[in-house]
């Protein structure tokens, strides 16, 4: 069993940033090998991918994310995050990270971008 833990959303502008963080806990969780990605929700519509790496570091973005985003990982920390930087109206949703390896969800967090 493991857990998925995000924080760091909230309210802000448009022009903004705001960093994501997803702590990963469970007995054995072998969170070095793991692949992890963020996701968002906006209301009424599906989910989407917005970036994901690799255990060994390796970063992908979609469209979406690149430029803006970077996601990152401490191993250390069993935690996984995304800066979120130039934050538009259009990126409000609900962000959730998901690991591969355990075919697991967080809750997500709430991210709002006002205009």
């Amino acid at each position: 069993q493991v857990q998925l833990v995000e924080s760091g959303g909230g309210l802000v502008q448009a022009g903004g940033s705001l960093r994501l963080s997803c702590a990963v806990s469970g007995r054995r969780v072998m969170f070095s090998i793991d692949a992890m990605d963020w996701y968002r929700q906006a209301p009424g519509k599906q989910r989407e991918l917005v970036a994901g790496i690799s255990s060994g570091g390796t970063a992908n973005y979609v469209d979406i994310a690149k430029g803006r985003f970077t996601i990152s990982r401490d191993n250390a920390k069993n935690t996984v995050y995304l800066q979120m930087n130039s934050l538009k109206p259009e990126d409000t949703g609900v962000y959730l990270c998901y690991s591969r390896l355990y075919d697991s969800w967080g809750q997500g967090t709430q991210v709002t971008v006002s205009s």
